[in-house]
């Protein structure tokens, strides 16, 4: 097990300023940060907290997109003890004042200079600036805030971190130190990242996997990150032909819209891309073999997969650089990080076959915040957490995912795995992406219901498509054609926002 010999995140950049002050840590539209650098700007706005009467203990809550301040304002509040709660702006009014309601945030901060949409809540909020920090606008302060007690060792909250809520309300998931900087040593040391690596940081670092794997397991390498405010496929195509990376991390809908761009390019076919890159992974949903065979082809590298949650900041497996698979398997646990597949009865299931899958390791959540029923309902007796998520081990231990227990499609007395309906839509060549759930019917039986994303191919087409590679009881009822599938900032779908169909 890959342990860490830091007790705050911010011990990373300290390392970093210390031991290579001069090296490139964070690149912002073409300006170059040093971890010297970073190191300072994270002591100033350390100190613009302590001004805005942000204490240990305290929730701050940033709305922002990629940005070093940003980046800088996440470790500052590691210096002070306080919990960071870093929060997309492109989410609604609404979403905002729930998440500050829930985590009774001290101070919300709106990074405006890298988002309009930020300087908009910002506006709305009655946000005022800081003289100091141009750029950063400051909501008044929520003197009902109670800080949190604070622990001396690394077990304290460093982040709360809200989930994307895709079948339901987003929670709270409290994150601690350990947590964070175990998957950080972790993912930095099985990737082999080094100084020289220059990663795309485009990936929301309000999510987890942004957060984590991306940002701190880069910087935790001594590596660079490329920051971006947001995904933008023709600009992310452009640098990795321009050599401007080695390291490309991103969701499956992030990959399905460059290769989208590089087959429109190529009138309907992708030409191969030649890079400077060392490896792709993707994460966060569903990998299928079609789009991953057909990255592979653009890029001329094995496109590996993983999975975690928010709830196991956030990896629990990945494939190894060493050993690509052809499968659409997220690979075997990460070290220290132990599973088990559990059926209805709480007992494991027999080899093979499919049941929830249960965590236990150091990059456990310490629980939902304010809700302990929920948390007590997650973390089970033995240290384990109960994903929610379906999956099955292969012979050699690898798992592979089947989608949500709270996603399970009942019909006709036989289990439907949207995950294999989303597999078989995705193959057709003109589709860029599904999301396949259930209807209740009024005699007790669900229907299959499939929302897509596609390009010049009808419903009857597709009907055909399926029906010599699904069992009729597999095939949808519905094919529901839309300009684009719901989805949040870090490109997951978000099936509690389709519409009726």
């Amino acid at each position: 097990m890959q342990s860490s010999p830091f007790l705050r995140i911010s011990d990373i950049l300290r390392h970093g300023a210390v031991h290579h002050p001069g090296a490139p840590a964070l690149v912002e539209d073409g300006r170059t940060w040093t971890y010297a650098e970073l190191a300072r700007e994270t002591d100033a706005y350390a100190a613009l907290l302590r001004d805005l009467d942000v204490r240990a203990g305290d929730r701050v809550m940033l709305v922002a997109e990629n940005s070093v301040a940003q980046v800088a304002l996440l470790f500052a509040a590691a210096v002070i003890d306080a919990w960071s709660v870093c929060v997309n702006a492109r989410l609604s009014e609404g979403e905002l004042a729930t998440i500050a309601q829930h985590s009774g945030a001290r101070r919300v901060l709106y990074l405006v200079h890298a988002s309009p949409d930020a300087a908009g809540h910002a506006a709305r909020a009655g946000a005022t600036g800081c003289a100091a920090r141009p750029g950063i606008l400051a909501g008044p302060c929520n003197e009902a805030c109670l800080p949190e007690p604070v622990d001396a060792g690394a077990a304290h909250v460093a982040a709360l971190v809200y989930t994307t809520g895709t079948t339901g309300q987003p929670k709270g998931v409290m994150l601690s130190h350990a947590s964070l900087l175990f998957v950080a040593a972790t993912s930095s040391r099985l990737r082999g990242l080094t100084p020289d690596d220059r990663a795309y940081g485009g990936l929301p670092i309000s999510h987890v996997y942004g957060l984590t794997s991306v940002l701190l397991g880069t910087l935790y390498a001594g590596a660079c990150l490329l920051l971006a405010p947001r995904f933008d496929a023709a600009r992310l195509l452009a640098a990795i032909r321009a050599g401007e990376l080695t390291i490309v991390q991103g969701v499956p809908a992030m990959y399905a819209r460059l290769l989208a761009l590089a087959e429109g390019e190529g009138k309907g076919e992708a030409r191969p891309v030649r890079s400077t890159l060392r490896f792709c992974y993707a994460g966060g949903s569903p990998l299928d073999p079609a789009l991953k065979r057909a990255v592979e082809a653009l890029f001329g590298l094995p496109l590996h997969n993983g999975y975690g949650l928010s709830e196991t900041a956030p990896t629990v497996s990945q494939t190894r650089l060493d050993a690509p698979r052809a499968d659409t398997s997220v690979g075997m646990p990460i070290p220290g990080v132990a599973v088990r597949i559990v059926g209805k009865q709480g007992l494991d299931v027999a080899p093979g076959e499919p049941g929830e899958l249960w965590v236990r390791g150091p990059n456990l959540m310490r629980g939902y915040y304010r809700d302990a029923a929920t948390t007590e309902a997650a973390l089970r007796p033995g240290g384990w957490l109960a994903t929610g998520d379906l999956a099955r081990q292969g012979p050699d231990g690898a798992l592979f995912l089947l989608g949500r227990t709270k996603e399970l499609i009942i019909r006709s007395g036989f289990n439907v795995y949207p995950v294999e309906v989303e597999t078989a839509l995705n193959a057709h060549p003109n589709v860029v992406q599904s999301a396949v759930i259930g209807r209740p019917l009024p005699d007790g039986e669900e229907e299959v219901i499939a929302f897509v994303e596609a390009r010049g191919v009808s419903g009857a087409v597709l009907a055909d498509w399926l029906r010599p590679r699904l069992a009729p009881y597999k095939r949808p009822a519905r094919i529901v054609f839309m300009d684009a599938l719901p989805a949040a900032p870090s490109g997951k779908i978000l099936k509690s926002r389709l519409p009726p169909g």
